[in-house]
């Protein structure tokens, strides 16, 4: 176990290597620029512009201008932001925690309904018709259509929730936090319970339709016991990895949940980073998302081989 993971990381350094090097090269080749706003200006001189340009560090050389990026972001150096001179680190960080908690909270309200749902729908057709209409449904519609219509009927027409923001202006109790979570929370919970539900569906139905299940059934165990204790340990792995693979998606930040709901996240930092070209807030961002993806899909590969020891040899 300890080979395969020491082997899984070396493998990706190189792979970051080059997503830094195409990320980089996109970035900086998209129209506009951290100027872009200075040079609309006709009261800044051009003068002005190109002692800018000096101090960022733009008038070098692509090339050389990546490599100082890596050697500085291998050091830990991540550079200040373009948009107000803050060190990037610092905006990050701030960021991680609001991001971490919608997540969290999406994620747990999702399994809460997937995995009943799964279950029953793998045993229970008319159940499985009507979950079908909801999770087809939950998984069709757009992200920012659901979560405008939420924010129109439960904010606007009742009043119920408020439309934005982590808290009210003046911070909040545990109970306005929680009431500013559960719209944008419920948002992504809906797409994800939806696509789980179909996953469980699927892999619960490939195991009871095993051999090793129409044994146990022979002997009289009770279904009940079949599904809990024989049916759902054989699907979890297909379900752990699907789950885990989708939360790493996820672990980049909720970019456009986050957009709608004004969640100070590091998704709505993206979006801000993006509209003014921050180039080292968006390339720290994204450097750090392939970092997430990549660790996420090893621990994904690892709940694996942990709950199914047949495929440790294969490690």
């Amino acid at each position: 176990m300890i080979r395969f993971v020491v082997r899984r990381l070396v493998q990706s350094v190189p792979l970051l290597l080059v997503i830094s090097l195409l990320i980089f090269a996109l970035i900086h080749a998209a129209p506009g620029g951290p100027l872009s706003t200075y040079l609309e200006n006709p009261n800044v001189r051009p003068e002005d512009i190109e002692r800018l340009r000096k101090a960022m560090g733009l008038d070098r050389p692509l090339g050389m201008q990546y490599l100082s990026w890596l050697w500085a972001f291998v050091r830990g150096d991540w550079g200040f932001s373009y948009a107000d001179g803050r060190p990037v680190l610092d905006r990050l960080v701030e960021r991680i925690p609001a991001t971490l908690e919608l997540i969290g909270v999406a994620c747990v309200m999702a399994l809460i309904a997937a995995l009943p749902a799964g279950i029953l729908a793998a045993v229970n057709r008319r159940f499985d018709r009507v979950s079908s209409i909801f999770a087809v449904a939950g998984i069709s519609l757009p992200v920012f259509w659901f979560g405008l219509l939420l924010q129109l009927v439960f904010a606007g027409a009742l009043g119920w929730l408020p439309s934005s923001g982590r808290a009210s202006f003046d911070g909040g109790d545990f109970v306005d936090r929680v009431a500013h979570l559960i719209l944008p929370a419920t948002v992504l919970a809906a797409a994800l319970s939806a696509a789980w539900s179909r996953y469980l569906r699927r892999a619960m139905r490939d195991t009871v339709a095993r051999p090793f299940i129409r044994a146990a059934r022979s002997r009289g165990l009770s279904e009940r016991t079949l599904l809990l204790h024989h049916a759902l340990p054989n699907a979890l792995p297909t379900f752990v990895t699907v789950v885990l693979l989708d939360i790493s998606m996820m672990a980049s930040g909720a970019v456009v949940t986050e957009s709608i709901f004004a969640w100070p996240g590091i998704g709505s930092l993206f979006t801000e980073a993006l509209g003014k070209r921050d180039y080292a807030v968006l390339m720290a961002f994204l450097m750090c998302g392939s970092v997430a993806v990549m660790v996420l899909n090893l621990v994904a590969d690892l709940a694996v081989h942990t709950l199914d020891p047949r495929t440790r040899d294969a490690a």
